[in-house]
């Protein structure tokens, strides 16, 4: 088996067409099934429902279709590992975070370019249940979460402390107190993000821990949604404060203290445990790191131990 013919097998099983997988490689449609064919041969399995035109994948091809996609992966990251070497002063950094952690890379991220304006670095939006995946794959070399990843695989460093933040519109009643408990929100209308996180389930274990209604009548996709729908007048909400400095600023938004949803946040850097980290995200490392001995709490740097 050879990376050629999991690269055909790949295009195939992506493309879900025979021939779409041809015209992507540059290659004549039976070398593509001929490919496919002997590949099929040597494994002793059938990757493709012979009875679909679609190119769906049988329960052999599923699994054939992870392992080559890291394989792939791997031969990509071993390309670039061998340019940079013969060319340190270029390099390329993927980084995989979600709406959230992506605006704690910002300020990193600045202060990394400053230093090294050269090198490319790319941010792919994920799922933060998926991130750890991700790293695993190769598809990105390093992450950012708001939790500890429970696979031994992967290495997480705390970078940054935040907490949760209950904000209300400024002419909302509760607008102006300083400080309300969690049974007086029982009658608010809370505005919600509607992906499920661990932050998620702990908030609406903290209600009934308190016996109160917790009224969710809305839930938006994205974090700047919410906050935008709440400066509207439409509800309370409980979001990240480090998503709410512009807003507290400017005063769309005005943060209640809520003694029982104070709840803090660590935001991890995760990378491959094992793995020998390219020119390029040992740098980025030495930066964030740098950057919180120079700016101090909310910012650190401290390696989680493993389980």
């Amino acid at each position: 088996m050879e990376l050629v013919q999991l690269e055909t097998f790949l295009a195939v099983a992506e493309e879900r067409s025979f021939s779409r997988a041809a015209a992507r490689l540059h290659r004549t449609q039976p070398a593509i099934s001929q490919a496919i064919a002997k590949l099929e041969q040597e494994l002793g399995e059938v990757l493709f429902e012979r009875s679909s035109r679609d190119g769906t994948l049988t329960d052999a091809g599923e699994v054939l279709k992870e392992y080559a996609a890291k394989l792939l992966n791997l031969r990509t990251e071993a390309t670039g590992a061998l340019t940079e070497l013969r060319e340190l002063h270029r390099g390329r950094l993927n980084l995989a975070a979600n709406e959230y952690t992506c605006l704690y890379l910002l300020p990193l991220m600045d202060e990394f370019r400053r230093q090294n304006p050269r090198i490319k670095l790319v941010v792919q939006r994920t799922l933060a249940s998926r991130i750890p995946d991700e790293v695993l794959m190769h598809s990105v070399e390093i992450g950012v979460l708001s939790f500890r990843p429970d696979d031994p695989q992967v290495k997480s460093v705390m970078v940054y402390r935040d907490e949760l933040a209950f904000v209300v519109n400024p002419n909302h009643a509760l607008a102006r107190m300083e400080e309300v408990s969690i049974r007086q929100l029982g009658s608010q209308s809370f505005i919600g993000h509607s992906i499920t996180s661990p932050q998620r389930q702990k908030v609406i274990q903290a209600f009934r821990r308190h016996k109160t209604r917790l009224q969710m009548v809305v839930e938006l996709p994205s974090l700047e949604a919410i906050k935008r729908f709440v400066a509207m007048g439409n509800g309370v909400a409980l979001a990240p404060a480090l998503t709410l400095r512009t807003e507290l600023e400017n005063g769309s938004l005005v943060r209640v203290k809520v003694p029982e949803l104070q709840m803090e946040r660590k935001l991890r850097l995760v990378y491959r445990r094992q793995a020998s980290l390219s020119h390029v995200a040992v740098a980025f490392l030495k930066v964030v790191e740098a950057y919180a001995a120079q700016h101090g709490d909310p910012y650190y740097f401290q390696a989680e131990r493993s389980f």
